[in-house]
This record gives structure tokens, sequence and C-alpha cells, in this order.
């Protein structure tokens, strides 16, 4: 009975993992039409303050005053919170801006493959803080900058601005990942969301005022991929990502979420009629496999033979 509950859980935790790699893919088709009305620094201002808010109702029930608190409940000082969330934020605010500006340039699936390269970078990225690297993430960044080169490098060996704003902003990604594994077992995670996003939506729109064109009338027409980007991508999938990892076994998390770049760009072929020649589709399969085998080589290691 209680291996059924288990399979059960699992199951269910997989299947948000699923939805929210689908939710974050198709994102990527919201952010690149969305672009189409609006500037890059105020779409994304605009994204990640609704992302904030729909956390709030969150927090407040989690935080509710009737209930207890438990005993491995993190903690953390007010001054050390402010200073991490200010960080975080500001990282966010990096990787997201290179990231939305690239998409101006660059297709959705493209953008969502090179993205996903911040699973191979967060361990590299990692060295000089000491953290150990496996082989596998070494084998993997191989065959990852092998599938770019194919996808992205033209056969004059340049690569398109685009691109590599966004190959910019995946290291910005891996650097964020660290910074919030740091922080977030010393505080409430979505308290740590929430507040990141705010800092990321105030710079963006601070930079937006200084250097974008802003109108009511084209922010109207960007909603849906405004409320797309804010409400669903940052806000509903971030929350199904917290609750499914809490039960899902690191392997299938890794497996699963790495789908991103695969659904962004299917989502790009889908609504914006986007086609990647037979290089890029072969450039895109080989930066897949080198992100599986980075994720997956600690837990293949581990397999007892024969299983």
């Amino acid at each position: 009975m209680e291996h059924k509950k288990t399979l059960s859980k699992n199951i269910q935790a997989d299947l948000l993992l699923i939805s929210t790699s689908v939710l974050w893919g198709f994102a990527f088709v919201a952010q690149r039409v969305g672009m189409k009305y609006i500037g890059p620094f105020t779409f994304n201002g605009l994204r990640f303050a609704l992302g904030s808010l729909v956390l709030l109702p969150v927090i407040a029930i989690l935080n509710n005053g009737n209930r207890p608190k438990a005993d491995n409940e993190p903690s953390i000082s007010i001054r050390t919170a402010f200073w991490g969330c200010l960080l975080s934020g500001l990282i966010l605010f990096f990787g997201a801006s290179f990231q939305q500006v690239g998409i101006v340039y660059t297709t959705a699936g493209k953008s969502g493959f090179i993205t996903g390269l911040y699973v191979i970078l967060i361990p590299i990225v990692g060295i000089p803080l000491g953290q150990r690297t496996s082989p596998g993430t070494w084998i993997g960044a191989v065959l990852a900058v092998t599938g770019l080169y194919l996808l992205s490098v033209t056969k004059g060996f340049t690569i398109g601005k685009g691109d590599l704003l966004t190959l910019i902003g995946s290291f910005m990604w891996a650097a964020h990942v660290l910074a919030v594994g740091w922080l977030s077992p010393r505080m409430n995670s979505f308290i740590l969301a929430s507040s990141q996003y705010a800092v990321c939506s105030l710079l963006s729109l601070a930079v937006a005022i200084s250097m974008e064109n802003i109108a009511l009338s084209s922010i109207l027409q960007a909603t849906i991929p405004i409320l797309y980007g804010g409400v669903i991508s940052v806000g509903i999938a971030y929350t199904m990502q917290i609750m499914a990892q809490r039960v899902a076994h690191p392997a299938h998390t890794a497996v699963i979420l790495t789908m991103e770049g695969a659904f962004a760009a299917l989502g790009g072929w889908l609504l914006l009629g986007e086609v990647l020649p037979l290089r890029g589709l072969f450039g895109c399969a080989l930066m897949m496999a080198g992100m599986l085998l980075s994720q997956l080589w600690v837990h293949l290691k581990r397999s007892p033979a024969g299983q």
C-alpha cells in the first residue's frame, strides 16, 4: 500500500514537471510575440511584476499566523535576506535581459535550446567556488558546444547576434541558479522568488523608461504574451516546479526540465511557423544529449550493474 502511494506521488510529480517544462517552453513563443508590440525591458518589467504578484497569495497562505512553524523550517536574518534577494534579483535581471533582447534576433526554438545550456554551465561556473565537476559535465559540454556550433555558427564562422546574446544570458542563468542554490535553503522559497522577481521588474522598468518608448496602446496589444510570461510561466510554473521537486526523483527532474528547449522549438513551429534546417536539428539533438548526460552522469554511475 505504501509503495502504491509513493508511486502515485512520483507520477503526480512527473506530470507536474512535464507541465512546467511545457509552460516554460511555450513561454519563449510568448516572449517572441511580445516583441512585436513593446520593447524587451518593458516586457520583462511587466512580466516579472506579474510573476511577483501571483506568488503573494501563496506566501500569505503558507505564512498563515495559525500555522505552526516546523522545526526544520528555514530562517534567515532580515539583513541577509534583503541583500540575498537583491543580488539574486540583479543576476536574474541580467539573465532575463540578455535572453529577451536576444530573442528579438533569433527564433523561439533556438533561444530555448541555447538558454538550456545553463544546466551544463552551472558546475563549470561553480568551479571557482570550490564545486566539483564530474566527467559527465565535460563530456556533456563537448556535445553541447558541438551542437551549438551546428545550430548557431554559420559557414563563415560567425554567430548570430540573437544567439550570442542568449548564450551570454545562459551564463547569467547559471550564476543565478548558484546564487539561489545558496540562498533558498536559508529562507522561504516563495518569498525569495517573489522578491527577486520584484527586483528584476523594477530594474527592467527603470531601463525601459530611459531607453524605450512605452505606450499604453502597445502594452494592451501585448496583453496575452505578458499575461502568459508573467502569470503562467513565472508565477504558476515556478510554483508547480517547487511542488513537484519536493517528491520527484532528481533524475526525473533533470530529464523532464531539460525538455524545455524541445517544447520551445515545438511551440515556435506550431504557432510561429519556425522551421530548423537539418543541420540545426542535429545540433539541437547533440545539445539535448549533452545536457541530459551532464545531469544524469552521477545517477548512472550510482546505478547497480545490470539494472
